[in-house]
């Protein structure tokens, strides 16, 4: 399998950027990880893949983009956050929840996520507050939604497409994006040339299975465009959790309230929002942990 990956491309004028993102084995990884059904995985996989593309602008090494999906559906809220280095964790608040489709071959994503509700996206840049920006939901479809945002908050024009494709066993056959934004002043044939191809082209879920190079695809998109390639990022599922961080909180925690969270096995059993991964802990090496700390403090 091709490994996901994102690529960036300016035509020789600078007057359009396109981003392109493979983002097939990781979506599969987190809708392995959260035992999604099809239409969650798919919604999980857009807001992924999106949270991706939009992080690729990140400059430092703390930066972090977070995109919060809270529509009126049966999903409940969906996150993702990505950072600078290509990496992404995210949840979706009711994994097993589904919906039929009225469209043969098309996930009811729109339906599943909602109409009414909200797109938020937090830019995390190291200062005193991050930068949020809001907007309403347009369809729940996320990549429309997207286009919104960034008209509406960022007033940047722009064309969003994510995909997902999902065997009926539920593996994540194909899963990527595509973000194209002219700048100000950009030629109108050039955009004309643009949207021919863009037209031209399979979903971008059927593309990515067929043709999963990445700079293949690329030459369909630009195609009667001189263009040269700008970046190039290896993408990843990774979350930020571990053991010691999660101990660290616990021990914040009084003496009772450890006592309240122990299981039959005397045992503390703390599961990861983000990924899924569970984590088990005695109250009587978090209460050393903490007189440890304590002590050094």
């Amino acid at each position: 399998m091709q490994k996901d990956q994102l690529i960036k491309a300016l035509d020789k004028n600078n007057q359009v950027r396109v981003i392109l993102a493979r983002t097939t084995a990781l979506v599969n990884e987190a809708a392995d990880r959260h035992k999604t059904s099809a239409t969650a995985a798919a919604a999980l996989g857009r807001v992924i893949t999106a949270a991706l593309i939009m992080a690729a602008d990140l400059k430092g090494e703390r930066d972090m983009l977070t995109i919060r999906i809270d529509g009126n559906g049966p999903a409940g809220p969906i996150i993702a956050s990505a950072d600078a280095h290509g990496t992404v964790r995210a949840l979706i608040s009711n994994p097993q929840a589904d919906l039929p489709s009225e469209q043969p071959g098309k996930l009811a994503v729109g339906e599943l996520v909602g109409k009414e509700g909200f797109v938020e996206v937090i830019k995390d840049l190291g200062l005193r507050q991050p930068f949020i920006g809001k907007v309403e939901l347009v369809s729940g479809e996320i990549a429309e939604d997207l286009a919104s945002y960034y008209l509406k908050s960022e007033q940047t024009p722009s064309l969003v497409a994510l995909g997902v494709m999902v065997a009926p066993d539920l593996q994540v056959i194909s899963a990527g994006g595509l973000l194209v934004q002219a700048m100000p002043g950009a030629d109108d044939e050039l955009l004309a040339q643009l949207e021919e191809n863009i037209t031209q082209m399979e979903k971008l879920s059927a593309a990515l299975e067929k043709t999963p190079q990445l700079e293949v695809l690329m030459e369909q998109i630009m195609k009667g465009i001189e263009y040269r390639l700008v970046g190039q990022q290896d993408l990843y599922f990774k979350c930020n959790c571990s053991f010691e961080r999660l101990r660290n909180i616990l021990s914040s925690l009084s003496e009772e309230e450890m006592n309240k969270m122990l299981n039959e096995e005397g045992q503390i059993e703390v599961v990861c929002n983000f990924c899924n991964e569970v984590y088990h802990y005695r109250a009587e090496d978090i209460l050393k942990h903490k007189k440890a700390s304590d002590t050094e403090v």
